[in-house]
């Protein structure tokens, strides 16, 4: 039998946890509970997840500052719970390395699903393409292993992140619309407002220009999505 995901519920509100608790227990999901980012840090130094459920308004530490201080050390995926109207907090917390994020109250129905989506885009059961891997402008990225090398150096992505990448990879020379990498990348249809996917592909940018400055590997096409611009000196 397949071990069950293993996921920390990081909320201040002890009622909620005991709800959500119950819910995903019976989805499958084996949880476990820190009611602060106090008191989250040692579960994370002793205990390995499958994914974090973050809320970002905490008393003391917030789930903002908590998130930053443990990316990139740890990489386990996180999905963010924020406040209706919070789409800065959103933002910066994908810009840290959240994964996901929801608003509160969530369906739980929601959740789940995102829970599930998550984890397949981290575990993904089949390759992205058939090559195992892709190599342009000096990145290399490897479908299989899921690792990525800039200029022989280390490329550190999320698991979103990496598959942003490597869509856009696959697809260089085409515009790849935001729709097709949010369903693709997120497991999710893209909704009005919704600036997930474009944060995603924002931090491979920044990533990517932190080695290669002069470059523009990735544009923008105003209306329509992103290119990744083929290598003229052809790809393996």
């Amino acid at each position: 039998m397949a071990e069950k995901p293993q996921i920390l519920l990081i909320d201040d509100d002890p009622e909620l946890c005991q709800l959500m608790g119950e819910y995903l227990s019976h989805e499958g999901f084996d949880i476990s509970f820190a009611h602060s980012a106090e008191e989250a840090l040692p579960c994370l130094q002793k205990s390995t997840y499958s994914l974090l459920i973050l809320d970002i308004m905490m008393p003391g530490q917030s789930g903002l500052e908590l998130l930053q201080q443990i990316r990139p050390a740890v990489q386990t995926p996180v999905i963010m719970l924020t406040g209706r109207g919070d789409d800065v907090d959103r933002i910066l917390g994908l810009e840290m390395g959240a994964d996901d994020y929801l608003a509160k109250p969530c369906n739980p129905r929601e959740l789940v699903a995102r829970i599930r989506a998550v984890l397949r885009r981290a575990n993904p059961p089949e390759r992205v393409d058939e090559q195992h891997q892709l190599s342009m402008h000096g990145i290399m990225l490897d479908t299989a292993c899921r690792e990525v090398q800039l200029n022989g150096a280390e490329l550190s992505l999320t698991s979103a992140e990496f598959n942003v990448l490597a869509q856009l990879m696959v697809n260089a020379g085409q515009v790849v619309s935001k729709d097709t990498l949010t369903e693709k990348v997120l497991h999710r249809k893209l909704t009005a407002y919704d600036r997930a996917i474009d944060v995603h592909v924002s931090r491979v940018r920044q990533k990517i220009q932190q080695q290669l400055p002069a470059t523009a590997i990735i544009k923008t096409v105003r209306g329509e999505g992103y290119l990744f611009i083929a290598d003229t000196n052809g790809a393996v």
